[in-house]
């Protein structure tokens, strides 16, 4: 029986594993094992990554029962997960969400936003205060209050939610305890569904509730799955990411001087911090429907498949000196959020955050600096690569 390594679960603070140059080098499409005998091809180059994100017999389907899951005794696939699903259920699903993210909408909350940055950076700064954890104090709670405000969800009840994310979202965990996290969150959300149908406000939940649920578009379970994804989507990404893109601007200060210097810089420096540290480090995980031939390997119908972003990006086919970060650079076409039909549907509010929440952060704390190694940082267990806190101080 022939023996494929092991698909790396551990990273370095600000780059993928070392496995990934030295296999997208030598043998760009490999198979590797995640658990078992389960052994998916795994996509290291960028061609190639976007070649299997946007051809359709690279199925997204989790039911299937050769998936390659991130995890053993994964929750079985529930109502509403449309980023697991294939057309034409994605497509009917995501349409709905649409509206409430659209680059004009995530515009309109700017102000928002930038108030959220202002109040939490009040907050942790007040008269005498010189320290503060990163991560709870400003990291965390800006893209969490966010997403409650754009979907209608009662930011107090973060705590709750929050713990349920980390037991549905940590590949080192026990199954039984996510399987019952997800039902402790459907239960809550389901619930604010159904009170928002009898008494709407002007927020995402309400308009599924009164305009998809009440006129049989979407079944409450459905609605509920696609509430559930948002929550978790829409503050764990950005939350992991912060703290990284904090500690990467801190170790190249040149870059950070520039930005400083110029902060018309920022949209596209928030671009290369995506390319540099690609926080999905897991990787996106497919199923061949049908014999498909990619680079000369042929992968045959039934096999799985995981796309790993954090290679890709870091391509030197398609990028100049990958391992730098640049925020000067082009980093257009990066795959931090997917690509193809399953292309992150929040990407143009995780921006706006990252843009609005590093810029201020920056501005205001020009002294801003680490006060732990940042080799000492506890590092998640979860899909999402990130630190659990960030040590800060500033004069």
């Amino acid at each position: 029986m022939t023996t494929h390594p092991p698909l790396p679960t551990i990273r370095p603070l600000l780059d993928p594993a070392p496995e990934y140059a030295k296999w997208q080098s030598e043998e760009p499409i490999r198979r590797v094992t995640i658990r078992g005998d389960n052994s998916p091809w795994l996509i290291t180059r960028h061609e190639d990554a976007r070649t299997v994100l946007a051809d359709p017999r690279f199925s997204a389907d989790a039911t299937h029962p050769d998936f390659p899951h991130t995890r053993p005794g994964a929750p079985p696939q529930a109502p509403g997960l449309f980023h697991q699903m294939d057309p034409p259920d994605h497509t009917r699903l995501r349409r709905m969400l649409i509206p409430d993210f659209t680059f004009r909408r995530i515009e309109q909350m700017e102000g928002a936003i930038q108030r959220i940055c202002d109040d939490l950076l009040d907050a942790m700064t007040p008269a005498g205060t010189t320290e503060a954890d990163l991560v709870a104090s400003y990291a965390l709670p800006l893209p969490t209050l966010a997403i409650c405000e754009l979907l209608g969800v009662p930011y107090e009840d973060h705590g709750f939610f929050r713990e349920k994310s980390n037991a549905l979202t940590s590949v080192a965990g026990d199954p039984a305890e996510a399987m019952n996290a997800r039902k402790a969150l459907y239960g809550y959300l389901r619930a604010l569904l159904e009170r928002r149908a009898q008494d709407p406000a002007d927020d995402l939940i309400s308009r599924l509730a009164t305009e998809r649920v009440a006129t049989g578009e979407a079944t409450l379970d459905e609605a509920t799955g696609m509430v559930c994804l948002l929550l978790l989507a829409g503050h764990e990404t950005t939350a992991n990411m912060f703290p990284l893109a904090v500690i990467a601007l801190l170790h190249n200060p040149a870059q950070l001087d520039a930005l400083r210097a110029d902060e018309s810089l920022w949209p596209g420096a928030v671009e290369e911090l995506l390319r540099h540290l690609t926080v999905i480090h897991s990787g996106i995980r497919r199923i061949a429907t049908a014999d498909v031939e990619l680079s000369g390997v042929r992968i045959r119908a039934g096999e799985g498949v995981v796309v790993a972003l954090q290679s890709a990006n870091r391509d030197p086919a398609q990028y100049t000196g990958p391992d730098d970060l640049d925020v000067h650079r082009d980093a257009s076409g990066h795959l931090a959020f997917g690509h193809g039909l399953h292309q992150c549907l929040g990407q143009s509010l995780a921006r706006t955050e990252l843009r609005l929440g590093l810029a201020t952060l920056f501005r205001r704390l020009p002294m801003l600096h680490l006060t732990a190694p940042p080799d000492s940082l506890d590092l998640s267990t979860s899909t999402v690569h990130g630190v659990r806190s960030l040590p800060v101080a500033w004069r």
